[in-house]
């Protein structure tokens, strides 16, 4: 079944050519015409050949494709195509069976998460298509997501998620873990982020520069404000990649942290690297040794104690020490 983009650009190539009734296409300006249209899109140098273009034309003519109906001269040795209908175009063509076997799939997908109070608008559009496309039955599942559909502030994702679309200033209203009052933020929402399976919200212009994150179980209320809303310059993919978790304090240096996973742990470790950034040495009988570069955080210490016995940290000397003291500080409770 022919679905991946590149396909997709040599069907279109091929229809501009079936449909083109001022010029006569035989099977090398075919060819010529697809490899111009992949070069053009993604710079690909290596060419198709004339095999990839028969089976491209066969598949066009096939139910499960878009049932096109060619017409083929001859001139001397030479075969030309076209559509006998030159008003003809696959984009005119109502969904064919392979595209509704992809839409059957993307439900499947977005039904995966269309429960979750966040994302009502995915049953919505489900409703939709499946009136649209009449598509009603769906395949089994066969992906799963991790999440927690009761934790608390849920209702409030798909308003923070519009927020940030369309560019609206919010009071959010906010109770800490150390506070039992109910602190007002006037926030400009930049960027959604989950981790260790809660959502945060990120925002700039805030009292806590340069970003204010706040957990969205912590939030009591969410308003509009009539404020303009300020787009922050900050990239904050690239912001993420040199830490675990969400917790980025105004210390932004990279540090090499050296780290030994014992023999139980030292294929996990391998296979599940614990950030991007990690170095693997060679395993032998006492493990692993592997580093990471990376802001040191909560997040990051927290991951570390996960693995109790199994990892120790190396180097440096002073995260060394934090480990140590926080594995005292908990012995303490026993």
């Amino acid at each position: 079944m022919a679905t991946n983009k590149n396909a997709i650009i040599r069907y279109q190539a091929l229809d501009k050519c079936f449909r083109n009734t001022g010029k006569n296409y035989a099977m090398l300006d075919l060819i010529a015409v697809c490899n111009k249209a992949l070069y053009d899109f993604n710079g690909s140098s290596a060419g198709i050949k004339r095999r990839q273009v028969y089976e491209d034309i066969n598949f066009m003519k096939s139910e499960q494709g878009y049932g096109v109906e060619l017409e083929v001269t001859k001139q001397g040795r030479t075969a030309y195509y076209r559509y006998v209908n030159p008003n003809f175009s696959i984009n005119n063509q109502p969904m064919n069976e392979t595209e509704a076997q992809q839409l059957k799939e993307a439900l499947l997908t977005l039904n995966r998460i269309k429960g979750m109070p966040q994302f009502g608008w995915v049953e919505e559009l489900t409703l939709k298509l499946e009136k649209d496309f009449n598509i009603h039955e769906t395949p089994r599942e066969i992906l799963g997501f991790e999440n927690n559909p009761y934790l608390k502030g849920l209702e409030y994702l798909n308003e923070l998620f519009n927020a940030i679309l369309y560019k609206k200033v919010l009071s959010i209203g906010y109770q800490t873990f150390r506070r039992n009052e109910v602190e007002e933020f006037s926030m400009h929402p930049q960027y959604l982020k989950q981790y260790n399976n809660r959502w945060f919200v990120l925002g700039t212009h805030s009292k806590y520069n340069p970003v204010t994150t706040l957990a969205i179980d912590r939030i009591e209320f969410v308003k509009e404000s009539s404020d303009t809303y300020i787009e922050s310059d900050i990239d904050f993919t690239e912001r993420y990649e040199d830490i675990i978790g969400i917790t980025r304090g105004l210390d932004t240096e990279l540090t090499k942290i050296t780290l030994h996973a014992n023999t139980s742990l030292s294929s996990y470790m391998i296979t599940s690297p614990l950030h991007g950034s990690q170095k693997n040495g060679e395993i032998n009988k006492n493990g692993l040794t592997f580093t990471l570069d990376v802001i040191p955080n909560y997040e990051l210490e927290q991951q570390i104690l996960s693995y109790g016995e199994a990892i120790k940290v190396v180097e440096p000397t002073w995260f060394v020490q934090k480990i140590k003291d926080r594995i005292k500080v908990s012995l303490e409770n026993y």
